[in-house]
């Protein structure tokens, strides 16, 4: 069940267009007055920038002064070949180097240029995220993963260097194993949370929330309150 809820916020929501490479994928992009600080959601398959779930935890970042940036990862024709090939949902090489290309071109926005960035992954999407970061280490602040996949990102692991916070519903048994695992290799400051009666997609009443309340403190404690950051260091090891 999605939450209901009005959120009152300055600040208005634009649909973009994003260049990304050879193409041109669509987004949404809701910048509150003044922000400093703008997140990336990268969803997994299946999904795309209207998942309801996503778009409340965007409301609820942007009601805490965060930035939102929701896109589609996959072109039209990707998708429809997406669908019946399952070809890219697993391509985290892909779908990293195309969230990689989105980051690159926001960055060159003028209302974008002087943004701390975060990540917001969720299912593949969150691998992705994570690979990304990796790469991108001066780039981005922090990343967040929804019942994500993160050890689809394999050795990039290990140079995450932006703090990251794994959330999993409590009755998401092997996923939970999943980011058990992927906390280890990671060599940042991190945290697993258990949300507990949560499956996979955070369904049940007062899950999503959260989830959306996780993700706020984590961003606003390591994008907006950058300054802060050495503080709460040593708490997150």
């Amino acid at each position: 069940m999605i939450p209901s809820r009005k959120f009152q916020r300055e600040g208005t929501e634009t649909e973009i267009s994003i260049d990304a490479g050879k193409v041109a994928l669509q987004g949404t992009l809701g910048l509150p007055k003044g922000t400093e600080a703008v997140v990336l959601f990268a969803h997994g398959s299946g999904s795309s920038r209207r998942s309801p779930r996503n778009r409340y935890v965007a409301q609820v970042l942007q009601s805490h002064g965060i930035g939102t940036v929701l896109f589609d990862l996959l072109t039209r024709e990707e998708e429809s070949v997406d669908e019946v090939s399952g070809e890219l949902r697993f391509d985290i090489r892909f779908l990293a180097n195309r969230l990689m290309d989105v980051t690159r071109s926001l960055m060159q926005r003028p209302d974008m240029k002087h943004a701390k960035l975060g990540y917001f992954g969720a299912s593949t999407g969150a691998a992705a995220a994570l690979v990304a970061a990796a790469e991108l280490q001066e780039v981005i602040g922090a990343v967040v993963s929804r019942g994500g996949r993160p050890d689809l990102a394999g050795k990039a692991l290990g140079s995450v260097r932006a703090p990251t916070l794994l959330i999993v519903g409590g009755d998401d048994e092997p996923v939970i194993g999943m980011n058990r695992d992927a906390l280890a290799r990671l060599r940042c400051e991190k945290e697993l949370v258990i949300v507990p009666g949560a499956t996979h997609l955070f369904e049940e009443p007062g899950t999503l929330e959260e989830v959306a309340r996780l993700a706020a403190e984590w961003f606003t404690q390591y994008l907006a309150n950058v300054g802060k950051r050495s503080a709460h260091a040593s708490a997150r090891q």
